[in-house]
This record gives structure tokens, C-alpha cells and sequence, in this order.
């Protein structure tokens, strides 16, 4: 199957859960006028500028990714799919942790949802790489990915580390998101490459 409705419903999703994030972004009730009052908003703008960055990332990743691939089988639907839903829980649980101020159990859950999000990443680079072939371009791009592993490894602890300290957790977040904020080197070089040769 053409890869295009795919990307397209993708982009739709993904700008979809964006705007849910950003609606969520409301004046205070009490506004004077000054940079005071804008001081209770700073946890859900601290959230929102946290999920934002992620969907960014997982969005030019993608866009990265399919560019490498001809065409997409079920499964791939399939799995887009899967990644998208958990994409999409992104603007429920920023608000859960705004509202409760980067306590625990939000926390924990902001993890998980990255977790998720990563392991359906790698699920639909793994049926794509499989459907491209070993030796294809995508799969030389992806190599072992030590760096989507590495990742979950470090939401794992987060998410352990939110009972001990919610904050820790709330870094090692955003030291995941700082890794993967350049666009896919992997990938990038495999499409700078195919750009030239066309």
C-alpha cells in the first residue's frame, strides 16, 4: 500500500494533539495585567513546552522514517495506529501533572505514556524495517537502536524514581527529550543521501 494517506492521517493526528495541548493554556481566573499573575500558570506551561517537545520529536522521526520506506503493509497501519493512541494521551496526563504540580502518581504516569510511546515507535520501525528488508536503507539507519533502548531504560527508572522524588524524574524526561531533540542522525544521513542520489 501507497504510505501517503498514512503520513498525511499522522500529521492530522499529531497537529490534532497539539492544539488539544496548547486550548489547555488558560488565562487565571484573578488577572491583574502583570507578569505575577502568570506565575500559577508556570507548571502547565513547564508541561505543556515538555509534551510538546515530545510530539515534536516523535513527529520529525517519523516524517524521517517514512520518507526511507516505498511502500506499508497492515501491520504498519496497525502499528501507526498504536502509536498515535498513545501519542494521543499526551494532553491528559500534561494537565493531570500541571494541575497537581509535578506530584507522584501524574508524574509516574507521564512516564509510562512515554514508555508506551516509545515501545510503539519501535514496534512500527521494526515492521517497517522487516517489510524494507534487511539490507534496505531504513534498516541501516536503524541499526540496533541503542539510543530508543537507552531511552526506555531511563523512563523506567524515572518512573521508579517518581515515588522517591517526582522532580528527578521530571529531568530525566526532559535529558531524554534533549537527546533525541536533532532530528534522527541515523535516519538523516540515510535521507541526505537518498536526496542526492534523486
Amino acid at each position: 500500500m501507497k504510505k501517503s494517506r498514512l503520513e498525511a492521517f499522522s500529521d492530522g493526528v499529531i497537529a490534532i494533539i497539539i492544539t488539544i495541548m496548547v486550548l489547555e493554556l488558560k488565562l487565571p481566573d484573578h488577572d491583574k495585567g502583570d507578569l505575577s499573575s502568570l506565575l500559577p500558570m508556570l507548571p502547565f506551561f513547564l508541561s505543556y513546552v515538555l509534551s510538546f517537545i515530545n510530539v515534536g520529536i516523535y513527529w520529525n522521526n517519523h516524517h524521517h522514517m517514512m520518507y526511507l520506506v516505498g511502500s506499508i503493509t497492515g501491520g504498519a497501519l496497525w502499528a501507526n495506529l498504536n502509536l498515535l493512541f498513545w501519542l494521543s494521551l499526551m494532553p491528559f496526563a500534561t494537565e493531570w501533572m500541571a494541575n497537581n504540580h509535578f506530584s507522584t502518581w501524574p508524574v509516574a504516569l507521564y512516564g509510562a505514556i512515554l514508555i508506551m510511546c516509545a515501545l510503539a515507535y519501535t514496534l512500527l520501525a521494526g515492521i517497517l524495517v522487516s517489510h524494507c528488508g534487511k539490507n534496505s536503507e531504513l534498516a541501516e539507519a536503524m541499526g540496533k537502536d541503542w539510543k530508543g533502548k537507552v531511552s526506555i531504560v531511563i523512563y523506567a527508572t524515572a518512573i521508579a524514581l517518581a515515588f522517591v522524588n517526582p522532580l528527578i524524574s521530571c529531568a530525566l524526561y526532559v535529558v531524554v527529550a534533549c537527546t533525541w531533540f536533532i532530528p534522527d542522525r541515523r535516519i538523516e544521513r540515510k535521507v541526505y543521501h537518498k536526496n542526492h542520489q534523486d
